[in-house]
């Protein structure tokens, strides 16, 4: 028996040994070199941007910045545009190491929360709870005793339940689901418990955090202040009635079923809102009568600087109109200010409503001309002049001069450089017209200091190092404060990924993508293409400025891949209306021909991409639309990895779901027993799911799953799977236990499962069918 065992061990050795080749071999270990713990590690030891920390008030400001030779901390006078070291390293070593005994190293320090002297020669800082003064002139330092007043600060206790009024003297807080105010002690107020609400209760609490409740404890809540330390603000958000769902703990000591509340698109019953008005000092809480459609969302943005105003907005169910209105907060009388009309839906991401001068002027984003731009209002609603118009779009606003009436934000949509750009304009509040003053070919970001005269902008671009660049607000540059060291980056192998411009379906729009390439890539070899995917449709994802972090695709690029991310129509708002209102009603389906077709054309373009070897990964959105694409062009796609995808958006989030893809509002009369007629309201939603096409599978597809998602419920893949089961189809899957939307430290483990499932399917490799360990790569 152990002879004939010893043959046929023999001859099932020989029979794994002359299994086909693959048609080529995934590079498992040059991706695992590429592992982001790796490259993110290199590059978290070195910045890409600054911060900058001003002083005293002046615009003169100090930074820090790491490089491979440690971390520096610098000096700026954009006066005259001088930058310098705030003090040198092994200087401060030796001083510090001196005085402490400590071992102190030079590359390895980090400081925090610099106070300078008013003629700012010398600042303090804390290290091992001590404060130590340095004197920049003469390059001493010097430890600093305590005063009785900072160990009387550092001895008063404070809980992270504690939402403290701007002057710190009130405390808000919940319990049992109602709001308390009471007097902070440190300061001398009374500190005697006032409960403020008494309607609080389990879906309809006053607390931050829905779960976790225990009787009589002190917990945070979401209630907001004014400026006047006197009022604050809540949106009560009423979920009684909303449907519970489920997902089932399997890790617990015990399997337990975890019920929340979550609303789909077309239910009857969602969420309602309330907007509640506090008094600290008369010990108030009263609610505002902001009602004007049904089931309509409630959102505030600013204050008034008194306190006697709380701006909001509020929004029909069908996102079609909103309303911007104030309240006051000591006569609670209501006012509707702005009226607008947007269909088939007001974006909800790129909307923006600025109050200056405690609402006497209102900077109003309205995309009523096709294009996003402002407008200026008057407090009463009365529209005072366009700000900014064109074939472009405005984005956010990041600085304001108020003195000079003068606006600061971004610009993107102009098809002049790649459109998702974001570049820095300056408006006059009073006149129609903007001024481009970041013109650098790139992804712009800003960050003003407080006088407005300058601002530090950095800007990069995938395949470009960010420039980190002090300028004036004329957008002159001044100086630059600093340079990205990536030398160990460079060393280990990484190459900056490659822009491309195709055209989307119609033929007419242009489409921006991402490509990356192995790092030994050989322009004579042929290589599958593997599209990472995300539809929008409030942001498509695509990459546009420089980053180690780009959702696999480095890595997955070095198993032997060309990888690639594209735009497409309807992905985001940031090229205007009709751009955008691409997908309305149409959302399992509206980006699918663009990809297909960006695709074509790179193999059309590039000899060394394969187009009968197409792969296509996403998560969330991206799961959705990775399914989608494999079932709709069943020939095309050869393999997809699809990872909680809501693949039935009639059981996903009602607010996304109604929305981008639409819900029709039927009003309906009916009348009591008593023959008193009143309106009723029914939402209709209808959208297409992945489940009507599981019968048209035709390649490999793994679809993934958390089995406590309960963002996109594992329900959507389930029925997906069911689908496919019923079709009779073959397909992988892999549900991860006690995962949620993302995966935690499961994360690497799916990763690797995806990289060996590409790697079979579309290199031919099936090695890791034989590995037990799935950490092995090679």
């Amino acid at each position: 028996m152990g002879y004939k065992f010893g043959i046929l061990l023999a001859l099932f050795a020989g029979g794994l040994v002359t299994v086909a080749k693959p048609q080529q071999q995934a590079n498992y270990e040059l991706a695992e070199k590429f592992n982001a713990f790796d490259l993110g590690g290199k590059l978290s030891r070195n910045s890409l941007a600054i911060y900058p920390h001003e002083i005293n008030g002046t615009d003169n400001f100090w930074f820090d910045f790491q490089t491979t030779d440690g971390k520096f901390y610098y000096y700026v006078t954009p006066a005259n545009g001088k930058r310098e070291l705030l003090f040198d390293n092994d200087e401060m070593a030796m001083a510090l190491t001196e005085l402490t005994r400590e071992t102190i190293d030079p590359k390895d320090f980090s400081f925090h929360e610099f106070k300078f002297s008013k003629d700012q020669k010398s600042f303090t800082f804390e290290h091992r709870s001590k404060t130590y003064e340095y004197n920049r002139i003469n390059r001493k330092l010097k430890e600093i005793r305590k005063t009785d007043d900072d160990k009387r600060t550092e001895g008063e206790v404070i809980y992270s339940w504690m939402n403290f009024s701007p002057d710190r003297k009130y405390i808000l807080y919940a319990k049992n689901h109602n709001l308390y105010v009471k007097g902070n002690k440190a300061l001398g107020m009374d500190t005697t418990e006032v409960q403020l609400t008494f309607d609080g209760m389990p879906y309809y609490t006053y607390a931050r955090e829905r779960d976790g409740f225990e009787p009589d404890k002190e917990m945070a809540t979401n209630a907001r202040w004014c400026k006047d330390s006197r009022h604050a603000y809540f949106v009560l958000e009423d979920e009684r009635k909303l449907r519970d769902s489920w997902v089932i703990n399997s890790l617990s000591k015990v399997p337990q079923l975890e019920k929340y509340k979550y609303e789909f698109p077309g239910d009857k019953h969602v969420t309602q809102y309330e907007l509640v008005i506090i008094d600290a000092v008369n010990k108030t809480a009263r609610k505002a009568n902001v009602d004007k459609w049904p089931d309509q969302y409630v959102m505030v943005f600013e204050t008034s600087s008194k306190g006697d105003l709380v701006f909001f907005e509020r929004t029909k169910r069908t996102w079609d109109e909103v309303d911007v209105c104030s309240v006051n907060t000591n006569t609670m009388e209501v006012k509707e200010i702005i009226h607008e009309v947007d269909k088939p839906y007001r974006d909800p991401h790129a909307r923006n409503v600025v109050i200056l001068n405690d609402g006497k002027d209102i900077l109003f984003r309205s995309e009523r001309t096709g294009w996003g731009h402002y407008y200026h209002y008057d407090g009463d609603g009365n529209l005072k002049n366009t700000i900014t118009s064109g074939k472009w779009n405005c984005g956010h606003i990041v600085a304001i001069d108020t003195l000079g009436r003068e606006i600061y934000f971004y610009g993107y949509g102009n098809e002049d450089v790649n459109p998702f750009y974001y570049r820095v304009y300056k408006a006059n509040i009073d006149k129609e017209g903007a001024t481009l003053i970041s013109k650098e070919d790139g992804q712009h970001n800003a960050h003003f200091l407080q006088s407005r005269r300058y601002y530090v902008d950095t800007y990069s671009r995938v395949d470009m190092e960010p420039k980190i660049l002090l300028k004036n607000d004329q957008g002159k540059t001044i100086v630059e404060l600093a340079k990205p060291d990536l030398r160990a980056v460079y060393d280990a192998g990484w190459k900056q990924p490659e822009r491309f411009v195709v055209k989307a379906a119609d033929n007419a729009t242009n489409l921006y993508g991402v490509m990356w390439k192995p790092s030994d890539f050989n322009p004579n070899k042929k290589y599958p293409i593997i599209s990472v995917v995300y539809p929008g449709p409030y942001f498509g994802f695509v990459p546009t400025g420089f980053s180690l972090s780009d959702r696999y695709s480095s890595r997955m690029a070095q198993l032997g891949f060309i990888v690639i991310a594209v735009g497409h129509r309807g992905d985001s708002p940031m090229r205007g209306k009709t751009y955008h209102r691409f997908g309305y009603g149409n959302m399992r389906d509206y980006p699918l021909a663009d990809d297909k077709y960006a695709i074509e054309q790179l193999a059309s373009r590039y000899s060394f991409i394969d187009i009968n070897k197409v792969g296509i990964y996403g998560h969330s959105g991206g799961g959705f639309m990775a399914a989608s694409a494999i079932l709709t062009y069943p020939d095309f796609y050869k393999a997809a990895v699809s990872c909680s995808g809501n693949h039935d958006n009639y059981i996903y989030n009602r607010g996304w779901g109604e929305c981008y893809n639409g819900v029709r509002e039927i009003e309906k009369t009916v009348k009591d027993s008593l023959g008193n007629e009143r309106k009723e309201y029914e939402y209709k939603f209808s959208v297409k799911t992945n489940a009507e096409l599981a019968k048209n599978l035709k390649g490999h597809l793994m679809l993934v799953t958390g089995d406590e998602d309960k963002n996109v419920n594992p329900a959507h893949t389930y029925r997906l799977a069911h689908a496919l089961i019923e079709s009779g189809k073959d397909f992988d899957m892999l549900v991860i236990p006690g995962a949620g939307h993302g995966y935690g430290s499961a994360d690497k483990y799916f990763e690797k499962k995806m990289y060996r499932f590409f790697a079979k399917y579309l290199l031919g490799d099936d090695r890791a069918d034989y590995w037990g360990d799935i950490n092995r790569n090679k």
